[in-house]
């Protein structure tokens, strides 16, 4: 865990400082090839094609070994080696379960996805050092601040 607090990036500055900063992102709510048509396969996909290192973290398809041609990983916990960001897909109300998991996986950052907000749940993230992006969808930021 950080010694100092994550901040909440919201401005241009930042989210490009981030994202070219950012190598490996696990995605936590990672759908699979057959729901190529949902934001939370299409988005890690896009990113994957952009060259970061994909970790599949899929809260649900048991049955599944490999998403995007990388082993899934069946927990935050389990993930070996650093991440520089967590890419989120799930609801506002299923984000408190996976603080613990978060904090202890100590990225540089974690992405809530468009319509994805907790204001107390981003608020223990940056008191645990881990810097905060609300809201926003991960691809289009990436594409509209061409970081690679």
């Amino acid at each position: 865990m950080s010694t100092s607090p994550g901040r909440l990036i919201e401005d241009d500055a930042a989210l490009k400082a981030l994202l070219d900063g950012t190598r490996r992102i696990a995605v936590l709510g990672i759908k699979t090839e057959a729901q190529h048509d949902q934001p939370a396969f299409y988005v890690p996909a896009y990113m994957a094609d952009a060259g970061f290192d994909m970790v599949p973290v899929p809260v649900y398809y048991p049955e599944v070994r490999e998403i995007l041609g990388r082993p899934v990983v069946r927990s935050l916990r389990a993930i070996e080696g650093p991440v520089d960001l967590v890419n989120v897909f799930r609801r506002p109300s299923d984000l408190p379960a996976h603080l613990d998991d978060l904090i202890a996986l100590a990225p540089r950052a974690v992405w809530l996805q468009s319509g994805i907000r907790d204001d107390a749940f981003a608020a223990a993230l940056v008191a645990s050092g881990i810097d905060v992006v609300q809201d926003r969808c991960l691809m289009v930021e990436h594409r509209r601040l061409r970081t690679r």
